[in-house]
């Protein structure tokens, strides 16, 4: 069906009444949709916090009528709501928080791709999706891998997400307004990537000379050469997205530098380094966390501040040890919400492509 015949969605809500009441019936609400003060056997929705859920068109099956789908207006309040309300619960593990959130997300990009919105719409409704997807995941910590998370599904569908939008972008006459912002998180999600890489470089040039994008290039680049000392001075430097976006490659650089490090200084007597030097170095959020590195890559200790290098002690073993990332990700929030960070860095990049342009 061309974009032409797509119908335009109608629902006003966030939640057809027509699921609601089907999940109402099968017991399928979600604790966070559930009515303040409803409980028992079959509890009611709350029209104002249930959110439609993903489910996947079955082959044949007719199209949903323009009823059941919400249009880019009421699909953006969506991703408000889930930002400003949900992502923001205390009373709730971040793992369930980000696995709610990951299936309404991909709710909104069904419903955005079943119906008739221009590229405009569509492209800011996917960036903030994108943004809170980002954001969510991010937040999981290290422990997410045994709690009810799946890392694999959640990166499945944040690289869903991004090539929702970057084929959004490419229908498009011209640059959107943050397109070069959400590039760079493509590539720093990618870092490494020679196909993520390529698809960059192939963007007009205009566009990456945009600021977000050349530091991106310059974080990918030194990523590739293993310039630690430049990669986490660049690191430290990123704002809030852009940190979330390429958190899961820091336990894989802060390996690497070990490895090069052990390298360099093993001798059979032991070389020491003070522990200080590998907090700074590597953007640490603490000596207690860099013990729990040295430890995990079996380097002794002399004491507490200086690690020993001694000649066959490093190992690898399983995954490097992913950290909290407070000092590269968490403390650039400074106590903002995640709705207002996502409004704050917009406005940021309308002011970088002003002063590009002047």
């Amino acid at each position: 069906m061309s974009g032409c015949d797509l119908p335009v969605g109608t629902c006003p809500e966030m939640c057809p009444a027509a699921e609601r009441a089907r999940r109402e019936k099968e017991c399928r609400l979600h604790r966070f949709e559930v009515a303040p003060g409803s409980c028992g056997e079959r509890p009611l929705a709350d029209p104002q916090r249930a959110v439609k859920e993903y489910s996947r068109p079955a082959a044949g099956q007719a199209r949903p009528p323009p009823s059941q789908l919400r249009p880019p207006s009421v699909l953006l309040a969506t991703v408000r709501y889930l930002a400003g309300e949900v992502a923001e619960r205390t009373d709730a593990s971040r793992a369930e928080v980000a696995t709610f959130i990951a299936d309404r997300l991909r709710a909104v990009r069904l419903d955005l791709a079943m119906q008739r919105a221009g590229d405009s719409e569509a492209a800011m409704v996917l960036e903030a999706a994108l943004a809170v997807l980002l954001s969510v995941v991010a937040r999981l910590g290290p422990d997410a891998a045994r709690g009810l998370a799946d890392p694999v599904l959640l990166q499945a569908q944040v690289q869903e997400g991004f090539g929702s939008l970057r084929r959004c972008y490419a229908r498009g006459a011209r640059p959107h307004p943050r397109q070069a912002a959400f590039q760079s998180l493509f590539l720093l999600y990618n870092l490494g990537s020679v196909e993520a890489l390529h698809e960059i470089l192939q963007l007009p040039a205009a566009l990456r000379s945009c600021p977000a994008l050349r530091t991106a290039l310059a974080v990918d680049a030194a990523f590739r050469e293993g310039n630690t000392a430049r990669l986490f001075r660049l690191l430290r430097t990123l704002p809030y997205l852009q940190s979330c976006a390429v958190q899961c490659h820091v336990g894989h650089a802060r390996r690497r530098a070990l490895a090069r490090l052990a390298r360099a200084l093993s001798t059979p007597k032991g070389q020491m380094l003070p522990l200080g030097f590998m907090v700074h170095l590597l953007a640490l959020d603490g000596p207690e966390e860099a013990r729990d590195l040295c430890q995990a890559h079996g380097l002794p200790l002399d004491g507490q501040e200086r690690i020993v290098f001694l000649r066959g002690r490093y190992t690898e073993e399983g995954l490097p040890p992913a950290g909290t990332c407070k000092v590269l990700v968490g403390s650039k929030l400074g106590g903002r919400t995640l709705e207002d960070v996502m409004m704050a860095e917009e406005e940021d990049e309308v002011g970088d492509r002003s002063k590009s342009r002047a």
